[in-house]
C-alpha cells in the first residue's frame, strides 16, 4: 500500500509541476507578442526578487554585539564587488557563500 500511494503522488505532483510550468509557454507561446503586463513583470521582477533576497537574508544580523554583522557584510561588499567587475552571477554566489562560510566558521564563530 505505501509504495502504490508514494508512486502515484510522485506521478501527481510530477504531472502538476510539468502543467505549471509548460503554462506560460502555451499561453505565450508561438509567434505572439507579449502583452505590455507581461514585459514589464519580466523586467520590473529580477531585481525586486534580489531586494526581497538580500533583506530576507541580511534580517536577522545582530549589529549591536559581536561580531557586528561584519562577516555579512564582507560578503556582500564582496559580492558586489565581484558582480560589478566580472558580471558573473555563478562566481558572485560561489565566491560570496564561500566567504561567508569560511568566516562564519572560522573568523567569527558564534
Amino acid at each position: 500500500m505505501d509504495f502504490l500511494y508514494t508512486f502515484f503522488a510522485i506521478i501527481i505532483v510530477a504531472t502538476v509541476t510539468g502543467l505549471i510550468r509548460s503554462a506560460p509557454f502555451l499561453v505565450f507561446g508561438g509567434k505572439k507578442e507579449l502583452p505590455n503586463y507581461v514585459q514589464y513583470l519580466g523586467y520590473a521582477l529580477p531585481p525586486a526578487i534580489m531586494v526581497i533576497l538580500v533583506v530576507y537574508c541580511l534580517r536577522n544580523i545582530e549589529i549591536s554585539a559581536f561580531p557586528f554583522g561584519l562577516a555579512e557584510i564582507i560578503s556582500v561588499v564582496l559580492i558586489i564587488i565581484i558582480q560589478t567587475t566580472k558580471k558573473n552571477t555563478f562566481l558572485s554566489i560561489l565566491i560570496g557563500t564561500t566567504i561567508y562560510m569560511v568566516l562564519i566558521r572560522t573568523v567569527f564563530p558564534v
